[in-house]
């Protein structure tokens, strides 16, 4: 199976309305440029509005349904204000089990992900486009190439595209900004 897991475009913000900026939308409809012509299985997004807004313009133009899942949303660091949170999420990549209060483990981050590959496998879809964000994005190509961490994610654009071969665990970056 191969996945086209993509990072959303530019928003205004972090909270799960944030919605895509005008450049963001701009990027939205460069990104259904680039994606057609492509056959997916399915498409499947986070659940939170600037993922689904990054993919409708493609889905509209193949015309395909979004499917949404929960386990694809953004991982939350900690649910309390953290002045040092770039530096604790670093941390996070060190120690997989390490956790803020409120928030998720890069492990169980991790087993989220995992758990949601695992359920495309059952289908038996060849080909899946999705769509999430930074911190999830970078976690799961961590699954098939631990080298891919911390220092990774800082360079990660917004919009970003890789292409995940699960079985050959291959993992290859298609956007360049």
């Amino acid at each position: 199976m191969k996945i086209t897991a993509i990072r959303h475009c530019k928003a205004d913000g972090q909270e799960s309305l944030a919605a895509l900026t005008a450049e963001g939308k701009q990027q939205a409809k460069e990104l259904a440029t680039f994606l057609e012509g492509q056959l997916y299985d399915c498409v499947v997004s986070s659940p939170f509005k600037r993922a689904i807004d990054t993919i409708k313009p493609f889905a509209e133009l193949s015309e395909q349904s979004i499917k949404i899942d929960e386990r694809l949303a953004e991982r939350i660091l900690s649910a309390e204000a953290d002045p040092n949170w770039r530096s604790n999420l670093e941390r996070t990549y060190i120690d997989e089990h390490l956790k803020f209060p409120g928030g998720e483990s890069t492990f169980e981050a991790k087993q989220r992900i995992s758990s949601f590959i695992n359920d495309l496998q059952t289908e038996s879809y060849k080909s899946v486009l999705i769509v999430t964000h930074g911190n999830l994005l970078s976690l799961m190509i961590n699954l098939f190439d631990p080298s891919f961490g911390f220092k990774e994610w800082e360079l990660l654009s917004n919009p970003d595209v890789y292409l995940i071969d699960v079985s050959l665990k291959d993992v290859s970056k298609l956007w360049v900004s």
